[in-house]
């Protein structure tokens, strides 16, 4: 069944500063990211307490691991990531911008999105309101995202190798995919689309590591797919190995997905961790760390069980984030709380972060989706920026934002994106 995705009927208002300063910080997320990734020892210490508890990051970690001590087939890496971020209204009322999350892997999207602009100016014209349409910005993830692809392709030096989108089994999100495969090929870069299932069974790599699927060479690996558990059986784990050990370029490689873990974000925000990441690079480092809400390690010990009984005792002040990526796992309230008490004591408790409860300002929309009924709806906001880079060795080709993501949703709707059925699509309005 093909439905259109959800979207506000009218535009939302966005602090043009805090806009602006999202914009000003993506490069240096960019780098910040692709720096993790290539640091096994922050990773291997960060990840550590982790592993222990949580299959599916161990299961992603001895792949990275296997792979290195193979030695990387791989020399161009392929960064596409989104940071997500709130406004936080605090005591005084002042907007600031707040990091909720960097998603590194099948970060999605940006092809609607592409779309979402033109709407919005149609709906502000019907209602009289040119002089307002005129003002909202033009936007073109699929572009961006396809520049860095095609710049990945043209760098792996085959004029024969395909582009391969790694695919679900069943994709609900593909129109939002075929925008930037539309833009590949309009640069005649040939794409195909694959399961983790055709990987195995028709997947082999040559001497040289170079990548075939029915014997055709692979430049790019662009996985829009393979950042849950759910995704993974063995002979999908045995795929995803064959691509992670060939020389084709992975958008991400494994680094890079264990870079967007929700621990490593709340390794980040403890004092001198970014120092030693990004050393020497004062001004980035302040530009990210003003994004940084209050994060918490619940590691076992004094500091963990500090927190813990803090969270425990007033829950709504807090979110308590699993290991996981796509929306819909996030823990809230008096939610939160039963689940603190019951994994307090239990090394369990550190497959979780806390994090502090942003509070947005709400704003009243109508949220259009298929087969709902139409009515106002208090609404709060994410911004999200796409950031692309390619490394060819140790030297930075390509390093920019790409565009943006508006997704709003009703405040009864404590989590959640647009492909978990929560949020809709929006345009941002600066004010």
């Amino acid at each position: 069944v093909v439905n259109y995705a959800p979207f506000t009927l009218l535009p939302s208002a966005v602090p043009s500063a805090l806009f602006e300063q999202a914009y000003a910080v993506q490069q240096d997320f960019n780098l910040l990211v692709d720096a993790i990734s290539q640091n096994k020892e922050f990773l291997e210490h960060t990840l550590a307490s982790t592993i222990k508890v949580d299959d599916f990051t161990a299961q992603l970690f001895r792949i990275h691991m296997q792979v290195l001590e193979e030695g990387l087939a791989q020399s161009v890496f392929l960064g596409i990531n989104r940071s997500d971020y709130m406004f936080d209204c605090g005591v005084d009322g002042t907007p600031a911008l707040k990091q909720i999350e960097i998603n590194t892997i099948a970060a999605s999207f940006g092809g609607l999105t592409s779309r979402t602009a033109a709407v919005h100016g149609r709906v502000l014209k019907v209602l009289g309101k040119s002089e307002e349409a005129s003002r909202l910005l033009p936007n073109n993830p699929s572009k961006g995202l396809a520049l860095g692809i095609a710049k990945a392709w043209e760098l792996y030096g085959s004029q024969s190798a395909v582009v391969m989108f790694l695919v679900e089994e069943v994709q609900r999100n593909i129109f939002d995919q075929r925008c930037v495969e539309n833009e590949l090929w309009n640069r005649n870069i040939r794409v195909i689309r694959k399961r983790f299932r055709d990987v195995f069974e028709k997947g082999s790599l040559d001497d040289a590591k170079r990548l075939y699927i029915d014997g055709q060479e692979v430049a790019v690996v662009y996985y829009r797919e393979g950042y849950v558990p759910k995704n993974y059986d063995q002979q999908n784990w045995e795929a995803r190995l064959l691509l992670e050990r060939s020389r084709a370029v992975k958008c991400p490689d494994i680094a890079t997905q264990l870079a967007g873990t929700k621990k490593v974000q709340q390794e980040l925000s403890r004092p001198g961790t970014l120092e030693r990441l990004l050393p020497g690079r004062t001004e980035a480092i302040a530009r990210i760390r003003a994004t940084f809400a209050g994060l918490y390690s619940l590691d076992m010990g004094e500091e963990g069980d500090k927190i813990a009984a803090t969270a425990i005792a007033d829950p709504d002040r807090f979110v308590l984030k699993p290991q996981r990526e796509g929306g819909g796992n996030n823990l809230y309230g008096e939610e939160l709380r039963q689940v603190l008490e019951k994994i307090r004591d239990s090394p369990e408790r550190t497959s979780y972060i806390l994090m502090d409860k942003i509070k947005p300002q709400p704003a009243m929309n109508y949220l259009l989706r298929a087969h709902s009924p139409l009515q106002v709806s208090e609404c709060i906001s994410e911004l999200g920026i796409f950031g692309v880079y390619v490394r060819q060795d140790k030297e930075m080709v390509m390093n920019k934002a790409a565009g943006h993501l508006l997704r709003t949703k009703a405040i009864e709707h404590a989590d959640g994106g647009v492909a978990a059925g929560v949020a809709v699509l929006d345009s941002p309005y600066l004010v």
